[in-house]
């Protein structure tokens, strides 16, 4: 999720609201009723098709059922109480699941079941009345709770001082799009062209980079990078804050260059980023995507639907089984079905469902479909820590996080769609290279004019500026397990942070260039004394000690589903995203990266999405041969 960062706390908004907006007077946006989902092929038709579509995963053409509304009236065998059915089942309507939804609905003689395990991301319809995740800068609010939250916990960290981590993930329309701190980062090309390397076929940037486009609509318009037209809307910060344009400045004081686009021809450098806000308000996958299909009579919706199992005849992938409101109920999926939950949802949903290592599945009784270690393996994440400097003018969040003035800055953004609530506020940033060698930048920087505590979950004590900094390639690899059999156990993580010692190296060397940047004379109008990690850590003992104590993830879990070719055994999917060993499934989200990205992960778990439903359609896949990426002069230096 990541997109990390911590706003000011808005806890008297809901006075505002009342204030505002009293009941009587609210007139709340009334969500459009959905249609069925219409069955249009009948099951021989579907079966004649699926040996014609291109990309569609494994299928046997020997023996199909029908599975529709009717079913009941053609097999014998069948309840006489009727099972509804579908094109294809997404299940997760988070950043990848909603693409999905929208994109294989365009197909009108194709019907998609969206299934969601949270809530809609609108009380009634209305963005107003759900401020907490539609204002920018309250998105602290849903990582204090559970409601659109699965409140994710990790195993103790041997290597961070036995310390248990916190993971917030999304839990509602638009997922962790939903939660996180709307930072638009793609990574570097040359993580797409190691994809390809890595056994991803297609995967590499040329065939990366028009989905990124597809996607977007980016506020400065069009180029070869940038998309002009797509669903979601990217824009760059509106506050132009002095202490945003010290840290660029101080960047270039520093030596490292100033680039006008870090998802375009350079990565590297320090600059303004792009956020996924629109006109003051997040920007989700479910503003982007889905709100736009819901009004089509092939798109069904179910929310507060936890998916407990894939269903199965042998080893085809023919429905799911969910409980709602207490009731457990069935659906299927006459092409395919699809798991876009995540990196912590969807290995889980495979395990309990008996796809994955077959002797942990043995140990809780799971009957195995098929043996796939790599399910749940290769845990990828990125982990950082707050560099903090007391600021000696009042120009922080500081005060902006005093009740009068939450309570103000929440009424224009609920009135309006303006001013301070209408931002993160984590406007700029950069990506640089930690020693020489490096051929592509592997540190990356998300400054903040505010001082963060505990994820946001403790106030700011004083006026502050921070940046958030980690290496973006970490070695150490981790896994995830079950814990039981039973689907609400959350699962066992285990990201084994700072497990190798190339990973304390390049975490102590963010530390030593984090303050060299903050030294720079564009800070010193505003430099008080250092708050993090303080004066007295200066050794390498001492910042290694600091970062065992202090680092935290940067909510990117990632890769336990990873794409690689059918010779890898740690392999999950193949490059058409279909799970390897079975037919008519496959997983669609950040869990199939083969490796982690230099980066955010919202974006390219977007462009995943658009990527494979033009695989999913059987449409040829979009290329952009020989576009242009920025190299360093010399590898010698560092900068």
């Amino acid at each position: 999720m990541r997109n990390r960062t911590l706003t000011p706390r808005w806890t008297l908004l809901k006075t505002g609201i009342k204030r505002v907006f009293p009941r009587a007077n609210m007139s709340p946006l009334v969500m459009q009723a959905q249609a069925g989902a219409r069955r249009v092929l009948t099951a021989t038709r579907v079966s004649s098709m699926r040996c014609k579509i291109k990309n569609n995963c494994p299928s046997s053409s020997n023996h199909y059922r029908c599975f529709s509304v009717s079913a009941a009236r053609c097999s014998s065998s069948s309840s006489t109480k009727k099972t509804p059915s579908y094109s294809y089942i997404v299940v997760g309507a988070g950043s990848a699941g909603c693409v999905l939804a929208n994109r294989l609905t365009e197909d009108a003689h194709e019907s998609v079941l969206l299934v969601e395990a949270g809530p809609k991301d609108r009380f009634l319809g209305s963005v107003r009345l759900s401020w907490k995740i539609h204002m920018p800068a309250a998105l602290i609010y849903n990582l204090c709770d559970d409601k659109y939250n699965w409140y994710y916990h990790t195993l103790p960290q041997a290597n961070v001082d036995n310390r248990v981590m916190y993971w917030p993930r999304g839990r509602v329309w638009g997922g962790s799009s939903s939660l996180n701190a709307m930072v638009y980062i793609r990574g570097h090309a040359e993580d797409y062209n190691r994809w390809q390397r890595e056994g991803a076929e297609g995967w590499d940037y040329e065939h990366c980079l028009p989905y990124f486009r597809k996607a977007q609509s980016h506020e400065l318009g069009e180029n070869r990078y940038r998309g002009g037209s797509g669903p979601l809307h990217v824009s760059r910060g509106k506050t132009n804050h002095p202490l945003h344009k010290a840290f660029i400045e101080a960047g270039r004081q520093a030596g490292y260059p100033v680039t006008d686009d870090m998802n375009g021809y350079q990565q590297e450098g320090v600059g303004w980023m792009d956020m996924t806000i629109h006109k003051g308000k997040r920007w989700s996958a479910a503003s982007a995507y889905l709100r736009p299909a819901l009004g089509r009579p092939n798109l069904k919706t179910e929310v507060r639907c936890l998916v407990t199992k894939i269903l199965f005849d042998g080893n085809r992938a023919v429905g799911v089984e969910y409980t709602q409101k207490g009731q457990k109920k069935r659906a299927y999926a006459e092409k395919e079905v699809i798991l876009s939950g995540g990196a912590i949802n969807s290995p889980q949903l495979l395990m309990l469902s008996g796809v994955g290592n077959a002797d942990d599945l043995k140990q809780l009784g799971i009957p195995v479909v098929q043996h796939l270690p790599g399910v749940g393996s290769n845990l990828q994440d990125h982990l950082e820590v707050y560099i903090q400097q007391q600021c000696t003018q009042p120009i922080t969040l500081y005060k902006a996080q005093k009740p009068f003035q939450m309570v103000k800055i929440g009424l224009e953004w609920l009135t309006m769609f303006t001013g301070y609530g209408a931002t993160a506020h984590m406007e700029s940033g950069g990506f640089i290279r930690s020693r020489p060698g490096v051929q592509h930048p592997d540190i990356q920087f998300h400054f903040l004019p505010s001082q963060v505590i505990d994820h946001g979950r403790v106030a700011a004590k004083v006026e502050a500026y921070q940046v958030h900094v980690g290496p973006m390639r970490s070695t150490s690899i981790g896994w995830m397990k079950l814990k039981s059999t039973n689907p609400l156990d959350h699962p066992l993580l285990q990201p084994n942070y700072l497990s190798t010692d190339i990973d304390i190296l390049e975490f102590r060397q963010c530390v030593k260039l984090s303050r060299e940047i903050f030294a720079q004379k564009a800070f010193d109008p505003f430099r008080g004394p250092e708050a993090l990690p303080g004066p007295q850590v200066q050794s390498d003992a001492e910042i290694d000690a600091f970062i065992r104590q202090k680092s935290d993830t940067a909510y990117h879990p990632s890769c336990t589903c990873k794409i690689g070719s059918p010779s890898d055994p740690m392999a999950v999917v193949d490059s058409n995203t279909c799970v390897l060993g079975v037919e008519r499934l496959r997983v669609v989200d950040a869990s199939i990266m083969p490796s982690i990205v230099s980066g955010n992960l919202n974006a390219p778990t977007i462009m995943m999405a658009e990527k494979s439903a033009d695989i999913i359609r059987g449409r040829p896949p979009l290329v952009d041969p020989g576009v242009p990426v920025y190299q360093p002069r010399t590898l010698d230096t560092q900068r």
